[in-house]
Formats: C-alpha cells, structure tokens, sequence
C-alpha cells in the first residue's frame, strides 16, 4: 500500500487522538475512579497505535503500546491512578507530540524513549504482569450475515477445499461511523487474512475498498485452516473496527448470477446507509470533508483577485453610464459578495484549536510554582480567521504565564487573604460586531499601581510629574512597553522584561489590540480585540494632496469637517475639541512626507481614529469613500516603513497605502 497518500490524514488524525488523550488524562486526574475515562483515553491510543503500525512508524506504535499496557492495568483496577502515574502518562503524551511533530516536518518519528519506557514498565511491573490491550467488540454469533454470491469456477475451488479439510468462512467487517483511512484499515485486514489463508472473493472488490468506495462495511470469502475464532480475534486487534463475523461459507446448489445480487446482498449494502441520520424523510450522511490549507489560501488569493477586478469594472460602469453594463456590474458585486462570505466562512477556524492546549500548560505550571490553579474556558467554539489563529498563540501563552506567575498568589498568602486556595483562571472568546475579544482574567492580586509607577520612573519610561497625572488604565498600559518588568525575582515563567511588549507588538500587527484592567487584591483583566480577518478589510479612501491612502474602518470613530478657527493649541501643538475631548491633529502630508502640491482651504477635513482610550485627528484633502479593499503585503524590502501597515490595487488600477492609525497615535 502507498502511504504518502494517507501521511497527511494520519498527521492530522494522531494529532487530534493526542489532544483527546491530553484532555482526558485531565478529567482523571480530578476524578481517578471514573474508569469510563480510562476506556476514552484507551480508545484514543489503540487507535494511534494501530495507525502508527500501519503507516510504518515503529518507535510511535511501540511507545503508544508501552502506555496502553499501563492503560489497561488502570481499567483492570490492578493500578490506582496517582499524580506520579499521570505524570508518566503525560510525559509519554509528550514524546508521541514530539514524534507526530517530527514526521509532519518530513521525519521518521524516531525519539529517544528509554526512561519514559522504563518509567511505563515499572508501573505496569508493579501492577502484578503485563496487560494485553484489546477492546475488541464481543461477536453477536446469532447476526445473519447475506450470503456472497460466486461463479462456477469459485464453487469448484470450495468445494475442493472443503474435501482437503480447509475452513470456508465468509467474513463481514464493519468498521466505525468516524473512520477516516478506511483504506489503511482494510490493508491490515487483509493482511492478517492473507497470512491466514487465501482470499477467494471480496465485496466490494479490492480495487473499490482501497479507493475507499464503500460505506462501512465490506464481506472477503476466506479459504485457511485457522479456527473462525482465531481470524476474528486477529482482526479485531485492528483500530477503528466495529464488529467482526466470522461464519462458515454454505455452498449452495445452485450457482448464482454475479451481475444481479440478491435480496440479502442488497441488504447488506443498504444496511450501514440505514445508520445515517434522517432528515425531512431522506438520509443523509457526514457532509464533512477535511481540505488541505493551501488549497483555502489558493483560493482566496484568486478571490482576492476577483475582488481588485471587481472594483475595476465598478469604476468603469460608473464612468460609461450604461445602464445594462451598471446591471450586470450590480449583480456580479452582490454574487462576489455572498462568494466572499462563503469563502472566509470556510477559512474560520473555533479558538479551541488554540485554547485546548492551555489546561496541560496550567497544569504543569501551576506544579512547578507551587500554586493551586482552577482553569475555565468560555466560548471555545467563538470563530477566527485561520492566518489570526496562527499568530494569536503565542501571545496568550505569554499572558496566561503572566497571570500564573504574577497575578495568582500561593496557597498560603490567598488564605491570609481571606481567599480561597485555589486560584481562578478563566480564557474567555466571544464576537461582537467585526471583531473577536479573548479575555484573560484571573482573582489574583491585580497589578500595584506604586510598584508599576515606581519601575517606570526608573527605567526612565515615564518622569515623576507625568505619572503623577496619569490613570490607572495608562499605568497597567505601561507594564506591556519594551523591557519592562516588576519581578522581583527572576524566574524560568517570567521576569525577564520580556513578553508583553512582544504581545503588543504580535496583536498590534493583527491589526487589533490589547487592554488591561486591574483592581488590587481582586485580580486583572487583559482584553485582546482581534479582526474577524486579515484579508479584505473594509476602509475609507481618502486623498493626501494627489496622493490616496486607506483608513481601515475599524480604527475610524467618525470623519469631519473642522474650521481653522476652530483649531487650539496645547504643549505646542495642534489641537481640536471633539465631543469634550482634547484631541491632537496629525497632518498626513507631514508625517508621510507628501509633497505639496494644492493650496490650503479654510477648513480642515478630518479622520477621527482611536486606539483604545487614546485618539487622533487625522488631517486629509477630501474623503473619497468607503470601499472593500484586498491587503497585501509590501515584503520584507519595504516592512519597515512607518504608519504602512499594506497596500491596495484600486479599480483604476492605482496603489494606495494603507495606513496603521495604531501607529500614528502612539
């Protein structure tokens, strides 16, 4: 069998048993004797292990045995679950990630496992034997299997076996609903029948089970001399098997026509379609399909074409005025419109693919520190584009660090406190408007407003009279600037001045960014705001001189219109009254270095963005309108340039830059 076909389904398959077993070994450890548990975690690693075996990874499938043994003797109740066994248990979880890993890098998946082995084998020692894994499914011996139906030539063959005194046996396997390589999984089926005896006929044929097209399950015709037992027993050590029926093979008188199955065989195909669901009366089956990534982003990067030339056409119906033309252009924009919905939906992706792995990480840290840590995630299921999805781990694996470190006190200073000893921690995702908000929040000891001032001054980040007037909101600010840290001591988790200015920065190219609250021995909140997507996002065109550039209008409160007298002055700069608040102007043509080439009006139009509490007046020549525009990005040549964030094709097939107000404001 070629397996390269199946490496990339087999790498995302291991992958998703891994997350399964971590988070089961989880709920055992708060509740060790819930054996069903066990049984879930046992299922995840038989399966691993059978698919490691098949697609030729020895040193996987041998370390996934070693911690099934030790699996079964816990279910056997010959072992009692402790904390030093779980240990073990997820550090041989760990070499498995490590492994899985390698070979989707191109690897072999060989580790060294020798103490993880050794530490498994002591267990299971000590557990009274070796276990022998199986969950096999016991036979249902009364099931009717419908007979195969054979051709002259293959009715001779049996019965000349039968008189040497060989089995016939027709053998019905189904395999599970969720089986994903039905095609590995039949290769090991035959192969345990190959080296059993021969195989006669199979329905359907060879050729339709390895391109997979059956549904659940396929009946082989065996001629051997091994007992009905020891074939279904063989086969059911095979993962991702239902059930098993060995019978023996009746050879009727009459030779039966291949071309018209019988009622028993139409029935036998018919019979895994009747476990689907049903619907308004009709049955329907599983209507997912996994896709390769580069196939998404190829595709989005030809819609992203679509869009520039849509935006083309626009502009020429508008400038031709033909009425049919206008039309079709309104018609082709609402199709691309509801394209673009369909395609960005298919490029969501659920956060829990970046939260599952945080309660493995609380655990191991709250070990290490020494700290009692109650970790609960909301709304795992909240939908992110997969290029933010990417990005966004990082950075929360830094704040959840922090809050562990920092934030939630030990055992003995909580109760002095009056608290309880067990700290909380909760990850927290949800939607609102055209953005995803990920809180962070713990009921530590909140953030010293006196310690974070005093650092700062130090440090010389900010000078004794401008802390003196500064909020409690623009203090917590402070402790996410370059190297600065309020640790008093340097720690493996954190306190080395780094991290959370890497968050800003990391969440601030997203194109979002960060808040954090604080109250004082009740705990903080650190708020991360995120774009739905990164591709296309929505902006206002306006117009620098001769020059256009884009505002994206997440960052915009409103635009205006300011008359010159209008203008004040503070700290020797220009200044309006928006809405009882002073706000600074920034002139676009300064700061982007655009030459001057239109005289100046009376009036200033204006573009109000705002970055958390702070915000700006950003002076343009004129608006020229909100628009759907494709981001791209100016390579490493040009990443460096100030306030550009991207740029843009318009529909007259002009570049306009696209600016970073984040930027601007700071």
């Amino acid at each position: 069998m070629e397996t390269n076909q199946y490496l990339e389904v087999f790498i995302d398959e291991s992958k998703e048993h891994l997350q399964s077993i971590n988070d089961q070994l989880l709920h055992l450890e708060k509740n060790p004797q819930d054996l069903s548990i066990v049984n879930e975690i046992f299922r995840s690693a038989h399966t691993l292990k059978g698919m490691s075996a098949t697609m030729g990874y020895q040193d996987l499938s041998n370390l996934t045995h070693k911690m099934e043994n030790v699996l079964d003797a816990v279910r056997n109740e010959k072992v009692t679950v402790d904390e030093g066994i779980l240990d073990v248990v997820f550090d041989s979880v760990d070499d498995l990630e490590a492994m899985v890993i390698d070979i989707s890098k191109g690897g072999s998946g060989e580790r060294n496992v020798e103490r993880v082995v050794e530490l498994l084998k002591n267990i299971e020692n000590g557990s009274g034997g070796s276990a022998v894994a199986s969950v096999a499914v016991a036979p249902q011996q009364d099931e009717t299997i419908p007979t195969l139906s054979i051709d002259e030539y293959t009715k001779a063959a049996l019965e000349q076996s039968s008189e040497l005194g060989k089995n016939n046996y027709q053998i019905e396997v189904a395999l599970r609903e969720d089986c994903l390589l039905k095609a590995a999984r039949v290769y090991m089926v035959f192969e345990i029948l190959e080296q059993a005896g021969d195989v006669i006929k199979s329905s359907p044929s060879v050729e339709a089970l390895e391109n997979e097209e059956f549904e659940t399950t396929f009946h082989v015709l065996l001629v051997t001399e091994d007992a009905a037992e020891d074939i279904e027993s063989k086969i059911k050590k095979v993962s991702e098997i239902e059930n098993v029926y060995v019978t023996v093979y009746q050879i009727s008188e009459e030779t039966k026509d291949e071309s018209k199955p019988s009622q028993k065989e139409m029935a036998a195909q018919e019979k895994p379609t009747a476990q689907k669901e049903e619907k308004d009366g009709k049955q329907v089956g599983n209507k997912t399909i996994r896709i390769n990534i580069d196939r998404l982003d190829a595709l989005m990067n030809l819609f992203e074409e679509l869009v520039i030339d849509r935006g083309r056409l626009e502009q020429i119906s508008d400038d031709l005025k033909h009425i049919e033309l206008r039309e079709t252009v309104e018609r082709m924009t609402r199709i691309s419109g509801d394209l673009q919905s369909i395609i960005l939906n298919m490029r969501m992706v659920p956060v829990e693919q970046v939260f599952n792995r945080f309660p493995r990480m609380v655990r191991q840290l709250s070990k290490d520190l020494n700290k009692k840590i109650d970790l609960s995630v909301v709304g795992a299921e909240t939908e992110l584009d997969r290029t933010v999805i990417d990005e966004i781990g990082d950075p929360l694996v830094h704040l959840i660090r922090n809050a562990i470190d920092h934030g939630i006190e030990g055992p003995g200073e909580r109760e002095a406190k009056g608290k309880s000893a067990t700290g909380k921690l909760e990850l927290k995702a949800y939607h609102s408007g055209n953005h995803v908000f990920i809180e962070i929040s713990d009921d530590g000891g909140g953030i010293a407003r006196d310690k974070v001032v005093r650092k700062a001054v130090s440090n010389h980040v900010v000078t004794e009279e401008q802390a003196a007037t500064m909020t409690d909101s623009q203090v917590y600010d402070l402790i996410m600037e370059s190297g600065f840290s309020t640790a008093d001591t340097i720690s493996d988790v954190s306190g080395r001045g780094v991290g959370l200015d890497v968050v800003k920065s990391t969440i601030e190219s997203l194109g979002g960014n960060i808040s954090v609250d604080s109250v004082p021995d009740e705990g903080s909140v650190f708020s991360i705001q995120l774009p739905l997507t990164l591709s296309i996002i929505s902006v206002m065109l306006v117009e620098v001189q001769k020059e256009k550039y884009a505002v994206p209008l997440s960052s915009i409160i409103e635009t205006a219109i300011v008359k010159k007298e209008e203008i004040m002055h503070a700290h020797n700069k220009k200044v309006i009254d928006f809405r009882g608040k002073v706000v600074p102007l920034l002139f676009l043509k300064d700061v982007l270095d655009v030459p001057e080439e239109l005289e100046e009006e009376d009036y200033y139009s204006v573009v109000i963005v705002r970055k958390g509490e702070k915000m700006a007046a950003l002076v343009v020549n004129s608006f020229i309108g909100q628009q759907e525009v494709v981001l791209k990005s100016l390579g490493d040549y040009l990443s460096g340039a100030f306030a550009i964030s991207g740029a843009t094709i318009l529909g007259d097939g002009q570049v306009a830059l696209i600016l970073d107000s984040n930027a601007l404001i700071k």
